[in-house]
């Protein structure tokens, strides 16, 4: 099967400014793949691009082997965008918006996927509401639904939290997770790195529309950052190592490799066994990573 997303060489100009630099990526099916970077590296450029709602300048996108710009009826029924803001409905309550929407997709009997979007999102007391009586918190929830109304096999998720209290972020990806086991794919953005680290499988971190990495998330975490590690000692000690990055009478505090081990660590320092009172380590974070990576592009 082709992969669910295929950029090659995209680029996209919005007059003087090249928003989008000759970007190449390819997610593996059935992959939630992050895609980070600050405000302006453009990312959205790249979802609109998907989204048809604006042309690449040059390049191709693809979605399951369909050019989005000229296969744009085969591929955009296979996504599934949550945008960054809400949009506004009218009038219209919350299950009327969903039957338009399925409508849009040339779905006339879908009653059964809105009842299990509206019951899996919380929104079934809040069905017949208009849309304007709805919380942020609600709307963002409804946006989720028109988003697997028509049942996708990608979906976008572009900073779907921003905003958002910590209740609905985590039955949000608690729900993401359950749709990807099912077999959806998911490009995410998010500025909480926390939360691509713990969900994304592999990530790509874009700046100023250039793509600077790609890969496994725990391998970018590993090869671009470092372990803490702190060893609390009973008396001073005058320790002289590559790795030590501070000492005093109580601490002492180490920047450990990847590849290099605590055992190689102890082994290499001989501190005396009774004179260890305690070890702490901290293990890398894809936020070290990111800001490592944006670091060397200054």
């Amino acid at each position: 099967m082709a992969a669910p997303l295929k950029l090659d060489g995209l680029h996209k100009k919005y007059g003087d400014v090249h928003a989008v630099k000759g970007v190449s990526l390819e997610m593996k099916e059935g992959e939630i793949f992050g895609l980070l970077g600050p405000n302006g590296a453009g990312k959205t450029s790249i979802i609109s691009i998907l989204t048809t709602l604006e042309q690449a300048t040059s390049g191709h996108a693809e979605v399951f082997g369909y050019d989005v710009a000229e296969s744009a009826r085969r591929a955009k029924p296979l996504i599934g965008i949550v945008p960054q803001e809400t949009i506004s409905h009218g009038f219209f309550n919350v299950e009327e918006v969903l039957g338009f929407h399925s409508g849009y997709y040339g779905i006339r009997d879908n009653q059964e996927q809105i009842d299990f979007l509206l019951t899996r999102l919380g929104l079934t007391d809040h069905r017949k509401k208009s849309v304007r009586q709805l919380s942020g918190g609600m709307k963002r929830r409804l946006l989720i639904a028109k988003a697997l109304v028509h049942k996708p096999k990608l979906l976008l998720l572009d900073e779907p939290t921003a905003g958002v209290d910590v209740e609905l972020r985590t039955q949000l990806w608690d729900f993401v997770i359950e749709l990807n086991k099912n077999g959806v794919s998911v490009l995410l953005t998010t500025h909480y790195l926390e939360e691509a680290e713990r969900l994304c499988d592999r990530v790509a971190i874009i700046h100023q529309g250039k793509l600077l990495k790609i890969g496994p998330t725990a391998e970018l975490v590993q090869h671009l950052t470092q372990r803490r590690v702190e060893i609390f000692v009973s008396q001073p000690m005058n320790l002289q190592h590559p790795l030590l990055v501070s000492q005093d009478s109580q601490c002492l505090k180490f920047k450990l490799p990847y590849g290099h081990t605590l055992g190689q660590l102890l082994s290499e320092i001989q501190l005396p066994n009774e004179s260890i009172l305690d070890l702490k380590i901290k293990e890398g974070s894809l936020e070290e990573a990111f800001l490592s990576v944006l670091g060397g592009q200054q």
